[in-house]
C-alpha cells in the first residue's frame, strides 16, 4: 500500500478512535469553564485570536506542553513531563549537560576517594535561593536527606539512591557536614555513576517538604509565579541566578490535556497565542506556518511494554512471534517519517557508549516464523489482547494502532484502548494492571544504569514483571564495578538479554520536534541528551 494512502487510513482510524475516547473519558480534561478550556475543546480563546498588541518588544513566551504536571516537589515528580519543566527552577549539586555529562551547579566541585565511597562536594560561593536566603550546608544536607528517605520511613524517593529494592535499603550511608562549606556523602557501595544520581536530588529549602509542593524554592534560573492545575504554570527571570541569566523575562507552559491535545496546540501556534511547542508530532509537522521545526530525538526508548506476568505474554515464545510479526521500519516511517531511531532494547543511541544497533536487526519482520512459534506456544489461531495508550500523546496512539494492524496478520486481534494520561500513570505505570502498553521510558538522571536496572526483578520500576536469574546478576554486577570497560560489556550484555527475550518490543527513540515561533532565534533553542526543556537560553530575535 503507497505510504500516503497508509497515512491517511492511519488518521482516519486515530481521529475515530480518539472521538471514541473523548466520549468515554471525561476526567482530568478541561470542563469549559476555565481561560484555557476553548482550547482545549478545539476552539481558540477570543483573547488570542489574533497576535497582541504588545506582541512587538515583548520578552516573554508561551510554551505548549500535552501533560499536567504531576507535582511542583521535585523530589516527588513521576512523570517525566514534569521533571523535564522543572529543570528551569530547581538544580542538585550538579546538572545535566547538553552533551550528556553532568557540571557542577550548587556544588563548584568534588572529590572522590580511591576506594569510590565518599564524596565531598564544596559548596559554590553566592548560590541563593528564589527568596533571596543563601545556600547553605544545612539546605544541602536537608535535601539530600530528604531525597534519602529522611521524610520516607529511611526509604529513599530518588530511585537510583535505592540499593536494595526489596527492602527499601539506601545506597548511602551517610550525609555530613564537612569542614567550612563542604557536604561529606558516603555510600555503602562503590557508584562510579553517581554523580549524575544526584541531578535528581534538587536542592531546597531546609525543612521545606510540606511547603514546596505549593510554594517551590529553587535555584534555578526562573521562579515560580504561578500554577493552576490543568491549566498553566509560570515562571519569570531570577535576576540573582547564579550562573548565566535566562534571556526571557517570563515563561508560561500552558498544559493541554485528553486526546485534543496536539491539534489544540497547533491550532493556538497558528493564531499566535503560543511560541513554542515540544515533542510535536510529525504529522503536524508542516500544519505549524511560518514557525521554525527543530529536529532531535527524544532521548527515550518508545516500545510496546509487555506484562511478562500475564499470560500468554509469560511464555518468551509469544513475546518473540509478535516481535518478528510487527515491522518496526514502518512503523518509524507512520509515526515519525521515518526519522526515528530503531533501538531493539532499552537504551536510546544518544548513550553512544552503551547503544548496540545491531539489536535492532534481531527481529526483522518475519510472519511465517511468528505463526510457528504462536503454534509452538498453543496459540495456532492467535488471541484476542489489550494495548493500553495515554490519550494525550498521538505518537503512542498511532503506534498503538499500526501494531494492531500489523499482528493481525498472525491472527492476534489487539484492542486499542485510549486512556487519559493520569489513568495510565496510576493503572498501567503504578499499579501494573495491564497486558501490553505503549509508551516511552527515559533516565530520569542519564544513566544507562537507569535504562537497565529497572527492569531487575525486584525493582520498583519493573511495571513489564520481567524475571531473569542472568539479567539480574548482570546489572547488579554492572553497578557495583570500579572498572568502566567491565561496567559497559555487563551493561551491553543486559542490552543483549532484554533483546533475546523480547520482554518488550522495543522500538524506536521517537523524532523529537520543536515547533518555534518566527519571532524567536531557533539557534538559541538548545536540546539535551537527556528529557529536559531548558528555557534559560531561548530569545527573541
Amino acid at each position: 500500500m503507497p505510504k500516503l494512502l497508509k497515512r491517511a487510513l492511519l488518521l482516519l482510524v486515530v481521529a475515530a478512535m480518539l472521538a471514541a475516547s473523548l466520549c468515554a473519558c471525561t476526567g482530568g480534561t478541561q470542563s469549559g469553564t476555565g481561560p484555557s478550556a476553548p482550547a482545549q475543546s478545539g476552539e481558540l480563546p477570543p483573547e488570542s485570536a489574533t497576535p497582541t498588541e504588545e506582541s512587538e518588544g515583548k520578552n516573554s513566551v508561551t510554551v505548549g506542553i500535552a501533560q499536567d504536571l504531576d507535582t511542583l516537589d521535585p523530589h516527588m515528580a513521576v512523570n517525566a513531563g514534569t521533571s523535564e519543566v522543572l529543570f528551569n527552577l530547581f538544580e542538585g549539586l550538579v546538572k545535566a549537560s547538553p552533551d550528556g555529562g553532568v557540571i557542577p551547579a550548587v556544588a563548584s566541585g568534588w572529590d572522590v576517594s580511591p576506594d569510590g565511597l565518599t564524596y565531598t562536594f564544596t559548596l559554590r560561593e553566592g548560590v541563593t535561593f528564589h527568596n533571596g536566603a543563601p545556600v547553605t550546608v544545612e539546605d544541602v544536607l536537608y535535601s539530600l536527606r530528604r531525597c534519602n528517605g529522611g521524610e520516607n520511613d529511611g526509604v529513599p524517593i530518588v530511585s537510583s539512591f535505592i540499593l536494595d529494592p526489596a527492602t527499601g535499603e539506601s545506597l548511602i550511608k551517610s550525609i555530613e557536614p564537612g569542614e567550612g562549606d563542604q557536604v561529606v556523602v558516603t555510600l555503602a557501595e562503590p557508584r562510579l555513576e553517581f554523580p549524575y544520581f544526584l541531578t535528581a536530588a534538587h536542592i531546597i529549602p531546609a525543612d521545606s517538604g510540606s511547603t514546596i509542593g505549593s510554594n517551590p524554592i529553587g535555584t534555578g534560573p526562573f521562579s515560580f509565579v504561578s500554577f493552576t492545575p490543568q491549566e498553566s504554570l509560570t515562571v519569570k527571570r531570577y535576576d540573582g541566578y547564579w550562573g548565566d541569566p535566562a534571556s526571557l523575562d517570563e515563561v508560561t507552559f500552558r498544559i493541554y490535556t485528553g486526546a485534543s491535545a496536539v491539534s489544540s496546540m497547533v491550532m493556538a501556534l497558528q493564531a499566535g497565542s503560543l511560541d513554542l511547542v515540544i515533542h510535536l508530532p510529525s504529522t503536524y509537522a508542516d500544519q505549524v506556518g511560518d514557525c521554525a521545526v527543530l529536529q532531535s530525538t527524544m532521548k527515550l526508548v518508545q516500545a510496546l511494554y509487555i506484562n511478562n506476568a500475564v499470560e500468554p505474554f509469560d511464555d518468551v515464545r509469544v513475546r518473540q512471534a509478535m516481535y518478528y510479526a510487527i515491522d518496526v521500519p514502518e512503523i518509524i516511517d507512520m509515526v515519525c517519517d521515518g526519522a526515528g531511531v530503531p533501538t531493539g532494547t532499552s537504551m536510546y543511541p544518544a548513550q553512544q557508549r552503551y547503544f548496540l544497533p545491531e539489536l535492532a536487526e534481531t527481529y526483522t519482520q518475519d510472519i511465517e516464523k511468528a505463526k510457528q512459534l504462536l503454534a509452538d506456544a498453543g496459540y495456532p489461531d492467535g488471541f484476542d489482547m489489550t494495548i493500553t495508550v495515554p490519550s494525550n500523546y498521538a505518537q503512542h496512539v498511532d503506534t498503538g494502532v499500526i501494531i494492531s494492524e500489523q499482528l493481525e496478520a498472525v491472527g492476534i486481534n489487539a484492542e486499542v484502548v485510549s486512556v487519559q494520561w493520569e489513568t495510565w500513570v496510576s493503572d498501567v505505570y503504578k499499579g501494573r494492571n495491564f497486558e501490553t502498553t505503549v509508551s516511552g521510558i527515559s533516565a530520569s538522571d542519564m544513566t544507562a544504569r537507569e535504562m537497565l536496572v529497572r527492569y531487575a526483578s525486584d525493582h520498583s520500576k519493573n511495571f513489564i514483571n520481567f524475571s531473569d536469574a542472568e539479567y539480574d546478576e548482570v546489572t547488579a554486577k554492572a553497578q557495583t564495578t570500579l572498572d568502566e570497560s567491565e561496567q559497559m560489556a555487563l551493561y551491553k550484555r543486559a542490552e543483549q538479554i532484554l533483546n533475546e527475550q523480547a520482554a518488550s518490543l522495543w522500538l524506536q527513540d521517537l523524532c523529537e520536534l520543536v515547533a518555534i515561533s518566527p519571532e524567536l532565534d531557533p539557534d538559541s533553542f538548545t536540546f539535551y541528551c537527556t528529557y529536559v526543556l531548558d528555557m534559560s537560553s531561548v530569545r527573541f530575535k
